[in-house]
């Protein structure tokens, strides 16, 4: 399955849900969009209940514009997961993507995430196990190891390669480090020259320039962007605008205005297809997203103190009206 542009969106808990997946895919720039990780052992419960109106599966609901899109699980049962991974293949995902990178303490004390890059014979068999139950393309995503005294990332890899998988993607941080210190480019490189599949890099990529520094720096087949994009939903097109030109566009305020109004109003269309509550991700993103804006300070606090989804609509548009024609 081509990937082009070669630049991907990373999943991420609480963010990549289909509202602002389709906002990545309508800006231009994106090859392959990502769900938020999803629990395997959890997917397979709903599903023997017949329940789809559920967190779970509303992780990994999608619109038809969305695609191409995978499926992000995470577990350490190699059937369970399996089982999980056929039940996104019938959903009609492109790609299934497991996760062993998330050093979320929750996830990690069940084997979970990185947790499980402290046993690579487990790693092993789920990765033949689940190669074995689908057709679709498979991939994953690790973090560098459990933490600097055991860098695996390399092994990882290779057993990726060994058990059929299409393509890895790493961040080249460790578990123990969360999202501290730097990202190690360097073992990106190495994973790079150890495996003949594509490998796709990721972790502190938040401009063009970072983009094709490590493409530059690592080889790498791909640039897998998650925290920047929260901030700056552009930064797919302007890669690719940077990449064609050497330059690129920065939004306007109007623009920035209509992404906010046009998103929060998806958010509530869509509420009964999303995870958590419409208001929580709205001053969610406003915590992130204004920080682009003039005066964004003054909006953040002023949604801050909304109560209702009503109340921050009629906000966000009074704010920028009034910005707006200071503007003008």
């Amino acid at each position: 399955m081509p990937i082009k542009p070669a630049v991907v969106l990373a999943p991420m808990a609480g963010v990549t849900d289909t509202v602002f997946r389709r906002f990545i895919r309508g800006l231009g720039g994106c090859g392959l969009i990502m769900t938020e990780f999803t629990s395997s052992n959890g997917l397979l419960a709903v599903r023997k209940r017949e329940h789809r109106q559920s967190r779970n599966f509303n992780y990994l609901y999608y619109e038809p514009d969305e695609h191409p899109i995978a499926a992000q699980l995470f577990g350490s049962d190699p059937q369970v997961l399996a089982d999980a991974a056929r039940v996104v293949e019938d959903l009609g995902f492109d790609t299934v993507d497991l996760n062993f990178g998330c050093p979320v303490k929750k996830v990690v004390k069940c084997n979970g995430g990185s947790g499980l890059l402290r046993d690579l014979p487990l790693i092993e068999d789920i990765l033949s196990t689940v190669r074995a139950a689908v057709k679709i393309p498979f991939t994953c995503k690790f973090r560098s190891g459990w933490d600097d005294k055991s860098i695996v990332a390399v092994q990882v890899a290779r057993i990726a390669e060994d058990c059929g998988l299409q393509a890895v993607a790493i961040h080249g941080r460790t578990r123990a480090q969360g999202y501290a210190g730097r990202s190690d480019w360097a073992l990106i490189g190495e994973v790079k020259q150890a495996v003949k599949i594509p490998v796709i890099g990721n972790g502190d990529v938040f401009s063009p320039e970072d983009a094709v520094r490590m493409y530059e720096q690592t080889g790498c087949d791909g640039v897998m962007i998650g925290r920047a994009a929260s901030t700056n939903p552009w930064i797919f097109r302007q890669i690719l605008q940077y990449v064609e030109a050497g330059g690129y566009d920065q939004p306007s305020e109007r623009e920035r205005y209509l992404m906010l109004r046009d998103y929060y109003r998806l958010l509530v269309e869509k509420s009964d297809k999303i995870s958590g509550a419409v208001v929580g991700k709205m001053k969610q993103f406003a915590s992130r997203f204004t920080h682009g804006v003039r005066n964004g300070s003054r909006l953040r606090k002023a949604i801050y103190r909304c109560g209702g989804t009503g109340e921050i609509l009629a906000t966000v548009d009074e704010f920028f009206e009034e910005s707006l024609a200071e503007a003008a």
